[in-house]
C-alpha cells in the first residue's frame, strides 16, 4: 500500500516564496517553497512540539525557567510560539515574521491563536526590528530558513551584535542551525564574538539540527549535577526530553575537569 501527501493549498512550481501545507498520518506540516518541513503540528496534540529540534530550543528554559519576555524571529507555523504561549503563562512573546503569508498560514491552519497581552505577531523584517535601542527581551528564540538556507540578514555579526544588546544580563539568544550547512561554523563563530564566547551547542535529536545557546554572561559556574537536576524537573513539568538535553549539553560542551558549562 503506498500513502500520499494530502495537500489542503496546491504544491506550487517554481516559486521559492509560496506557503503551503500538507497532511500525512495526522500531522500536518508547513513547507515554503520546497518540500522540505519548516513545520508541524499533530493535529490531536496542537500546542506540543512534533519535531525534534523546537524541543531542543526549548533547552533554554534549563537557564531561565521564568523568562518574561520572548523574542522570536520567525513565526513558521507558531509551533514554539503555541508551546509558550500554553505552557509558560508568565511570559510575553513577540514573533516577527517576513512573510504575511506564513502569518496567516499559521493562524488559520495550526492554531495559533490571536494577539492578545501574551502573543503579538508582527509582520517585518527580524533583522530590522531587532534593530531598536529600547527594545529588551529575556530570551530571544531564532528560526530563520527559507526554502534553501539560513537567511542572511539573520545571521551577520551586526544581527547578533543586537541580540546580546538587547538581551538583559542574563539572558539567552537561542539559534536554530543546520550541521551541514556549509555556514555553520561561520555563524557558531559569528555567535561566540557577540557572546564573548558564552556559547553551547546542543544536537537536536534527529541528524541534522543544531540549536546554539548563547548568554549574556557566565552563567554563574553552574554545575552538571544541578543542571540535571533542574532538567528532571522541567521534564516533569513540560514533558520535553530535558534529561537528553543535559546529558548532551555535558558531551559537547565540558569546560573543566569539574564539569561545568561555562
Amino acid at each position: 500500500m503506498k500513502f500520499f501527501h494530502r495537500w489542503h493549498a496546491p504544491k506550487p512550481g517554481g516559486d521559492n516564496d509560496a506557503v503551503y501545507i500538507s497532511e500525512k498520518f495526522g500531522v500536518r506540516s508547513l513547507h515554503i517553497g520546497s518540500d522540505t518541513i519548516q513545520s508541524a503540528m499533530r493535529i490531536t496534540r496542537p500546542n506540543e512540539l512534533e519535531i525534534s529540534y523546537t524541543r531542543s530550543m526549548m533547552a533554554f528554559l534549563l537557564f531561565n525557567p521564568d523568562p518574561r519576555e520572548v523574542l522570536m524571529m520567525g513565526l513558521g507555523g507558531g509551533s514554539l510560539a503555541k508551546f509558550i504561549y500554553h505552557r509558560l503563562p508568565q511570559a510575553r512573546t513577540t514573533a516577527v515574521e517576513i512573510n504575511p503569508r506564513v502569518v496567516a498560514v499559521a493562524r488559520q491552519f495550526f492554531n495559533v491563536p490571536p494577539d492578545d497581552e501574551r502573543l503579538q505577531v508582527k509582520v517585518g523584517d527580524g533583522a530590522a526590528y531587532m534593530d531598536n535601542d529600547r527594545l529588551r527581551a529575556d530570551v530571544i528564540l531564532v528560526d530563520g530558513y527559507d526554502a534553501e538556507s539560513q537567511v542572511e540578514a539573520l545571521s551577520t555579526p551586526a544581527f547578533y551584535r543586537d541580540c546580546a544588546r538587547v538581551l538583559g544580563d542574563s539572558g539567552i539568544l537561542v539559534v536554530n542551525l543546520w550541521g551541514g550547512d556549509r555556514g555553520f561554523t561561520l555563524c557558531v563563530d559569528r555567535i561566540s564574538r557577540a557572546f564573548d564566547g558564552f556559547v553551547a551547542c546542543l544536537p537536536a535529536g534527529k541528524p541534522g539540527n543544531i540549536v546554539v545557546l548563547a548568554f549574556k554572561r557566565n552563567s554563574g559556574q553552574l554545575g552538571w549535577d544541578e543542571l540535571r537536576g533542574r532538567a528532571r524537573a522541567l521534564e516533569t513539568a513540560h514533558g520535553l526530553e530535558f534529561a537528553r538535553f543535559a546529558q548532551e549539553l555535558a558531551a559537547m560542551n565540558t569546560r573543566d575537569r569539574e564539569r561545568r558549562l561555562l
